[in-house]
């Protein structure tokens, strides 16, 4: 028979057109079919200060759906998002009760920021070697374990948000609709759900831990697991926090309260850069806490019925703490926009500090730029980061996902929050609801001294006007380091805030 030569098949085709028929049939069959979940299994061992851990990862995407009701009539679950998460479980002794163990859920913020600085940066079992904020490293970078990491005392489930990391829609989904504050909320508290239904965890003790927006993620998922589902929390870890927006913009309330709240952070920020020879940063930042809470606030609220004499008092105190000109501060009307105020600090020297962390600083591209062009530190960090969770999930996990990692996610165009239209963008009535409603709730806020993405002032502001009774107020913690945005930026400030999250979750679990 010669090689072109075909034979009937059982149905009368010939071998050739029933192959054909039978892709077909293969390509038919994978279109429609419904998207699955995708977790790839592997097993570790770490070293830790606490002895030698085994534990098992999995990575991948978790399949979310939706109740679909048409005319009151029940249409059944209809697939629309596909999440990707990151698992680690600590392997447990034989005869062990899992229900034993907590578990804690971990975003970042943006909104747009994909998990990896949490993951990779303090809290995983493996972190990017980043290096120092003086000493970056060099590419190519490298993994390291974390002997530090919260694992010790909590298994973790990393959360990449929609159309963050590697999270999208479904086949024919819009990714746009989760774009928003309460459709975001929705979806990582139905993961939380599913999650804990799944792996039978929903008797374990469980926490939230998120940073700068995803803190006001983390108190507004809170709130909606409970008041949806019943779910109680044992702890929030609140990073660089950020739960009622007017206490630091710039753009509404005559900039008055963003500039009192940045106050304290543009001092210390100044003290890092060396305006402040001879005086120690907590001398610095307590003058400035003082003024802002003091004469500052009742100069801006006197407004243009300040007489010249008091404007140029003010100016002059306002520029030694914040390094700032007085001519400067007297042409923004006293009140300097953190943007500019990053860009105008070493303008003399050609260069810009680091919105996200204040110590980092940058070329300036423009000696007449009103900003800078990028924040220097991101810049700094974006590489070992990015580098290190494309090789790690796909190298070291075993994942089988090969589409982008969207560190921050390009797809976000705009960011709903219809659900506050006509009113302060604000999650404190949540935390408050959450924290009555649960009389074991314990909260960690933690704060960087050079963050001027989320300022100390600001965040510390909020929680001082939290209406709960003093027995609540006793279960917030505060913990403060000598960072930025990110107080894991930096190996020593980095150990301490693993090893406080640890005790803070044996605290809290008892």
């Amino acid at each position: 028979m010669s090689e072109d030569a075909t034979t009937p098949a059982a149905d009368g085709k010939t071998e050739d057109t029933a192959r054909e028929a039978g892709r077909e049939a293969g390509k038919d069959k994978t279109k429609d079919a419904e998207p699955r979940d995708l977790l790839v299994e592997t097993h570790h061992t770490l070293t830790t200060d606490d002895g030698e851990l085994s534990y098992t990862a999995r990575t991948g995407r978790v399949v979310l759906r939706e109740e679909e009701v048409k005319d009151d009539v029940f249409q059944g679950w209809t697939p629309r998002a596909e999440l990707a998460v990151t698992a680690y479980t600590l392997d447990l002794p034989e005869g062990a009760d899992r229900n034993d163990r907590p578990v804690t859920f971990v975003f970042n913020g943006g909104p747009g920021s994909s998990s990896v600085w949490l993951h990779l940066g303090v809290l995983g079992p493996r972190i990017v070697d980043a290096g120092e904020v003086d000493a970056p490293t060099p590419p190519p970078y490298a993994l390291a374990d974390n002997p530090q990491t919260p694992l010790r005392a909590t298994d973790l489930v990393f959360i990449d948000p929609m159309s963050t990391g590697q999270s999208r829609a479904v086949k024919g989904g819009k990714a746009k609709d989760y774009h928003g504050f309460g459709k975001d909320v929705e979806q990582v508290a139905e993961l939380i759900r599913l999650w804990c239904t799944r792996e039978d965890r929903w008797m374990s003790p469980k926490f939230l831990c998120g940073e700068s927006y995803g803190t006001t993620r983390a108190v507004a998922v809170a709130e909606h697991l409970f008041s949806r589902f019943g779910m109680q929390l044992n702890g929030l870890v609140l990073i660089s926090s950020v739960l009622d927006f007017t206490t630091q913009d710039f753009r509404y309330l005559r900039h008055d309260e963003a500039c009192l709240s940045y106050l304290p952070t543009y001092a210390a920020v100044a003290h890092v850069h060396g305006k402040h020879p001879d005086r120690s940063l907590g001398e610095v930042v307590a003058e400035a806490e003082e003024l802002s809470a003091g004469h500052y606030r009742w100069a801006l609220a006197r407004g243009n019925r300040l007489t010249e004499e008091e404007r140029s008092s003010l100016a002059a105190d306002l520029s030694r703490l914040t390094g700032l000109s007085q001519d400067y501060l007297l042409r923004c009307d006293l009140r300097p926009e953190h943007w500019r105020f990053c860009t105008e600090l070493l303008r003399d020297e050609g260069r810009t500090v680091g919105r996200i962390d204040g110590r980092i600083t940058g070329v300036l591209h423009s000696g007449v730029a009103e900003n800078m062009d990028a924040d220097p530190s991101i810049d700094a960090i974006m590489g070992p980061y990015a580098a290190a969770v494309h090789h790690y999930l796909r190298g070291e996990l075993g994942s089988e996902l090969d589409l982008p990692y969207a560190v921050f996610s390009d797809a976000i165009e705009h960011w709903s929050y219809k659900e506050f239209e006509g009113r302060p963008i604000s999650v404190t009535d949540k935390l408050e609801r959450v924290m009555r409603a649960n009389p074991h709730l314990r909260v960690r806020v933690e704060y960087g001294c050079y963050d001027l993405a989320t300022p100390f002032g600001a965040a510390q502001d909020t929680v001082a006007h939290l209406r709960l009774p003093q027995q609540a107020l006793d279960r917030i913690e505060h913990a403060w380091f000598e960072t930025g945005h990110m107080p894991y930026v930096g190996s020593a400030t980095r150990v301490a805030e693993a090893e406080g999250i640890t005790d803070f979750v044996r605290r809290a679990t008892g």
